[in-house]
């Protein structure tokens, strides 16, 4: 059964005649009889008696009316919502994120795009950089925030965040009172680090920076969150090197002082399949790069 055999009976029972309904429908009379009778092959009943002088419904096309009325009804409403996902004024988002993205002014920017596009639902889901990646490749995320540039073909990336490493001490910590760390001083001390199963890139990265200062660094405790490795070290357990963006987390008993020496940059980079464009993932990249809200921390808008 089509739509449009739908939609002719439809006229057709409003009008209760051929030429009226026909002259709605923008096309001749003859069409729309061979269309209707088509329908009623379909159905095997008669929808219609015809006389020289009136058309009426039969009991079963006054059946067939109501239903007809509501399914024309939902397939305007599915194009209409099909339109609007595309337009992206309605639809659907579903986000990936590593924990530092808190703090880099990602709450803000949803805040935003929620304004901007309030028949959106967005999800959110904290997941790694290889979960993520996962999520994406198997269309369960439409965009991502990772902290690895090593992606698949089939996912687009682009650099939202270059930042410095900061020194993460317990506020009673021997050092705490320094305002610029020399990496050489934390030989020694117990690190609290991303697990290498976590975060391979960031695991090395943080023994890279290390080794350049001239020692291995002693981890005790290796955690899944950024906010775990500032929790752990604000509780005395250790010291860390963390993100700029992460002393936007002000939790009480760690403090953040700046690396003497220049050292590797922390880098976060959204990532989205590269095809279908979703165009609710190019607003939320427009607001992020564009720095919306105005002071947001950490959005560079670089590529």
């Amino acid at each position: 059964m089509e739509l449009r055999h739908l939609r002719y009976f439809a006229v057709l029972a409003d009008e209760l005649h051929f030429g009226r309904a026909a002259a709605r429908l923008n096309m001749s009379q003859p069409p729309l009889s061979v269309a209707i009778r088509q329908l009623e092959e379909r159905v095997g009943a008669q929808l219609f008696e015809r006389t020289p002088k009136e058309v009426r419904l039969t009991p079963a096309g006054r059946a067939l009316r109501a239903s007809a009325r509501r399914l024309l009804a939902q397939a305007e409403e599915a194009v209409s919502e099909a339109r609007d996902v595309a337009a992206g004024i309605a639809g659907r988002l579903r986000i990936g994120f590593v924990g530092a993205m808190l703090y880099r002014g990602l709450p803000q920017a949803l805040g935003v795009f929620q304004q901007r596009h309030p028949g959106v639902r967005v999800s959110l889901q904290e997941l790694n950089s290889g979960e993520q990646l996962g999520e994406l490749l198997h269309d369960r995320l439409d965009l991502g925030f990772v902290h690895t540039s090593r992606i698949p073909a089939t996912l687009r990336q682009r650099l939202l965040v270059a930042e410095p490493f900061l020194c993460c001490l317990p506020t009673g910590h021997r050092l705490a009172r320094r305002t610029t760390i020399g990496l050489r001083d934390l030989a020694g001390e117990p690190f609290v680090l991303f697990a290498r199963a976590v975060s391979p890139d960031y695991h090395a990265r943080i023994l890279s920076i290390c080794a350049s200062a001239g020692f291995q660094p002693e981890i005790v405790h290796e955690v899944r969150h950024w906010l775990a490795v500032v929790s752990l070290v604000s509780q005395g357990l250790g010291v860390a090197l963390v993100p700029q963006a992460m002393a936007h987390s002000r939790l009480p008993g760690a403090v953040f002082r700046p690396v003497g020496a220049a050292v590797a940059q922390s880098e976060a980079y959204a990532v989205w399949p590269a095809a279908p464009e979703n165009p609710l993932v190019g607003d939320l990249m427009a607001i992020l790069v564009a720095g919306v809200p105005a002071g947001a921390p950490g959005l560079t808008g670089r590529r």
